[in-house]
């Protein structure tokens, strides 16, 4: 868990930012939220919430979509970041796991692994070292190193796309949806590996993800998105014993379990603004 000390320096601040698609089209609105030094921290909500264009204003990926923020700032090691390209923001120690593994399917999983070194300078002993720290992380990369990435299990593809992440020696990592299409035993490995690497490594997660039950589990902080808005944040504890929470998101109430469709969207965000 965090200690007190580490939670006082923060490492990255998003400050109420805007995002707008096509110039016409605004998905995020006024979302704030930080991450500290040696954090999980967990960025929650449904499908469309706003937590992927989150991430990717952040990393600066929104060009490419004809996205961008309009408003607010992203500030990383008390630097504005948010006009650096993606390839400057990975060697000041930023970098994102994208949703859907994005593997490159024709090369080797030890390749797709040393893609993940090549902004780095520090010669081929240290890239070698870390890449023992993935397989020691990843037991099941090192047997199947010799394997097309393509054909390798969607599980497997996320732990590429990570240790990929972590051979580029990233200070924080923006980790998109990784228990999508992923048995629920393989999304247990997968965050334990997450909080391995967070404790031993030191290194920061900001994750976005629709499983809120796992998320609250591993996270030490959480922020909890609909509509392009921050409704609700708080240590991941507090979160987990939410009335709210717990009704809309872990799909328990004081009656048991409850299904979204028979929640009313309107008494959720009266709840939420009351």
């Amino acid at each position: 868990m965090l200690d007190a000390g580490r939670t006082q320096e923060t490492l990255l601040e998003v400050n109420n930012i805007e995002v707008i698609y096509n110039h016409v089209i605004l998905v995020l609105k006024g979302v704030s939220l930080s991450v500290p030094k040696g954090g999980i921290t967990a960025l929650l909500g449904g499908n469309g919430a706003g937590k992927t264009t989150t991430l990717k204003a952040i990393s600066n990926l929104l060009h490419s979509e004809r996205g961008e923020v309009t408003k607010g700032s992203v500030i990383y090691k008390g630097e504005r970041v948010q006009d650096l390209d993606p390839a400057a923001l990975v060697k000041k120690g930023v970098i994102q796991v994208m949703e859907g593994r994005h593997c490159f399917e024709h090369l080797t999983v030890e390749e797709n692994l040393m893609t993940g070194a090549y902004t780095r300078h520090d010669g081929r002993g240290a890239v070698d070292a870390d890449l023992q720290m993935v397989y020691d992380y990843f037991p099941r990369l090192k047997e199947r190193r010799k394997s097309q990435a393509g054909y390798t299990s969607g599980g497997e593809q996320q732990m590429v796309a990570i240790g990929r992440a972590l051979m580029s020696r990233p200070e924080c990592i923006l980790l998109d949806e990784p228990s999508m299409g992923l048995a629920p035993q393989l999304v247990e490995q997968i965050f334990e590996i997450v909080k391995s690497v967070n404790e031993n490594e030191g290194v920061s997660f900001l994750l976005a993800e629709q499983n809120t039950n796992v998320a609250l589990r591993y996270a030490h902080h959480g922020y909890i998105l609909e509509s392009g808005r921050v409704v609700m944040d708080g240590s991941a504890a507090d979160l987990r014993e939410n009335p709210d929470v717990k009704e809309f998101y872990l799909g328990m109430s004081e009656e048991g379990r409850k299904s979204f469709r028979d929640v009313r969207s309107y008494r959720r965000r009266k709840r939420w603004l009351s």
